[in-house]
């Protein structure tokens, strides 16, 4: 297992996955409002969500985990 971090700090305006998905290089995890601009958090290589750690409207910091994956 692993996690997936944030690349920003913001506040999580869309949650694009959920446990169970399995994604490919490139595929967002969720969308960051930061300064204004929506940023997407995508994975660097195949995986499978096991779990959600965040949730839409919560604030976050940059390198905060927000998934976990196998």
């Amino acid at each position: 297992m692993s996690t997936i971090q944030s690349i920003v700090s913001g506040t999580i305006v869309k949650i694009h996955a959920a446990p169970g998905d399995r994604l490919a290089p490139g595929d967002p995890v969720i969308t960051v409002e930061s300064m204004k601009m929506e940023i997407p958090v995508e994975v660097e290589s195949e995986c499978v969500i096991k779990e959600i750690l965040v949730t839409q409207g919560e604030p976050i910091e940059e390198d905060d985990d927000i998934a976990i994956t196998e």
